[in-house]
């Protein structure tokens, strides 16, 4: 593809999206030049790759995003998703929407982006949704909170769901009770007939040693074994699609706490794709 032609494809992406800065370069910045699996892009039109790259390069992004892009790579995630302008896409359980900003900027205003919280999540991300969403920052962003097994999607509606560090929370048993007792069948139970028929359901999430129960793993150390989450999302009627390596630290042992400094931010992590049959 020649330069001048994809710089046309970028303005272009640029003016749905409401980005204010000059086209990406041909090349994506240093944080996101190493190249997604195939399987990751397979669904993506070089206008839907631009639409990435420029949300996340994008200026207006809320102070600080940007020094945790080395870390949570969202070009790898958001890639992976195959999040398109005009899709409506849920970030389920959000905490403090980085992610939803870049969602709501790539889907632009014909799309939407559901920030959803529990109650529970919304208390711990503190002010961060009020500075990112107050006085209609990103009008296309509709915050929803409610118990898991409550949450009132509506049907056929999603283009997409995302899972950030989030899903093992599902089966999370705080002993100090700070966590509701959920149930992961009846959270997908109300997030599986939201979707839309090939809709797709990202999942990233720390890796625990293989068998691991995750009453125990994730009260411990905050992950949980990826077979499980196979094992769920399958069950409640997703077909697998994918998985990419572009969180794989094989020096992690799954035996710390995320939180340790040994391992915060280099944690040995799962991404899966799934879809929802056509």
């Amino acid at each position: 593809m020649s330069r001048a032609l994809l710089l046309a494809i970028s303005v272009s992406v640029l003016s749905v999206a409401g980005c204010k800065k000059a086209p990406p370069p041909e090349q994506p910045p240093a944080e996101q030049a190493v190249p997604a699996p195939a399987a990751a892009t397979s669904g993506l039109s070089a206008e839907d790759k631009a639409a990435i790259y420029a949300s996340i390069d994008n200026i207006d992004r809320l102070p600080g995003d940007m020094d945790e892009d080395n870390w949570r790579k969202p070009s790898e995630v958001l890639t992976f998703l195959e999040v398109k302008p005009g899709q409506k896409v849920v970030d389920y359980l959000s905490a403090g929407g980085y992610y939803t900003e870049l969602l709501s900027r790539i889907v632009g205003p014909t799309g939407q982006v559901i920030a959803y919280n529990n109650p529970e999540y919304l208390k711990f991300s503190g002010e961060k949704p009020k500075q990112r969403y107050g006085n209609d920052r990103l009008p296309n962003v509709v915050q929803l909170t409610s118990p898991p097994e409550e949450a009132p999607f509506e049907p056929n509606s999603l283009d997409g769901a995302l899972f950030v560090m989030s899903y093992h929370d599902l089966y999370w048993k705080a002993k100090d009770g700070s966590w509701p007792n959920t149930d992961p069948a009846q959270a997908l139970a109300k997030l599986v007939p939201a979707l839309k028929p090939g809709a797709t359901v990202v999942v990233l999430d720390h890796v625990a040693v293989a068998g691991a129960d995750p009453a125990v793993s994730v009260d411990a150390l905050h992950r949980m074994d990826p077979a499980i989450i196979k094992r769920d999302i399958e069950a409640a009627g997703l077909k697998f699609d994918s998985e990419s390596k572009a969180f794989a630290h094989a020096e992690d042992d799954h035996t710390k706490p995320v939180f340790d400094p040994a391992v915060r931010h280099k944690t040995d992590q799962v991404l899966y794709r799934f879809k929802k049959p056509s």
